[in-house]
Parts: structure tokens; sequence; C-alpha cells
């Protein structure tokens, strides 16, 4: 098993965390459209989890292994209960309530990269 490498997680999230705030903006952005669905990204848990580590041939009479899908998937959320006479699904303070999760997370991302960053930097001075 390959230690999980801290800096490559948080870019991972970084980039989960860009694409779900991608999302509640045009979310946000397409409140007054009729008949528009709001769209979420699927949890970050989710996308761990379906990630695996791709296996390497290393010779040519190896059988090749196929790299999983790492991808964020973007897609409809469901129904809470509110939907407006025109059909629009999106309801602004839930929105806004998910932007503000997405900006701690990256808040606190920012915060442990910066953290291990300077630990690793006294460690190479030292």
């Amino acid at each position: 098993m390959e230690p999980v490498n801290l800096f490559d997680l948080a870019t991972r999230q970084s980039q989960w965390l860009a694409v779900r705030q991608s999302a509640i903006a045009s979310n946000i952005a397409n409140a007054n459209t009729p008949g528009y669905t709001a769209n979420d990204v699927e949890p970050f848990e989710k996308v761990l989890d379906r990630t695996a580590v791709a296996l390497k041939a290393t010779e040519a009479g190896h059988l090749g292994a196929e790299a999983t899908n790492a991808g964020f998937n973007v897609k409809p959320e469901e129904s809470t209960g509110s939907i407006m006479p025109s059909k629009n699904t999106v309801v602004l303070e839930d929105e806004l309530m998910k932007a503000g999760e997405v900006r701690r997370s990256f808040e606190i991302n920012t915060a442990i990269v910066k953290a291990f960053h300077s630990m690793m930097t006294m460690v190479v001075k030292s």
C-alpha cells in the first residue's frame, strides 16, 4: 500500500471544491430560469472511494489495467420540497449555505497545506 500524499489529496480536494463552486454559481445565476434544475457535485468522500491506485504493467506480457475514472460528477439535485411554479428547483438560501461551506473548506484546505509546507521547510532548513 502506498502512503497518502497530503499535497496530492489537498490538490484533488481543491479541484473538487472549484467544480462544486462552479455548480453552485450556475445554480444561483439560473435562480429565475424557468424549468432549471439545480445541480451539485457528488460528495468528495465518494470521489475518494471511487479512486483507486492504477496497476502498472512493467513487462510487455503483463495484463494492462484500466485507470479508474477519477472525474467529478455534476448531477441534478434531488428536490427537497420547494419547487417554484416555473418548475425551477433552485433555493437561494440553500445555495448560499453551500457556497459558505465551499469557502470554509477552501480555507481549511489552504491552512493545512500551509502548515505542512512550513513544517517541511523547517525540516529542510535544520
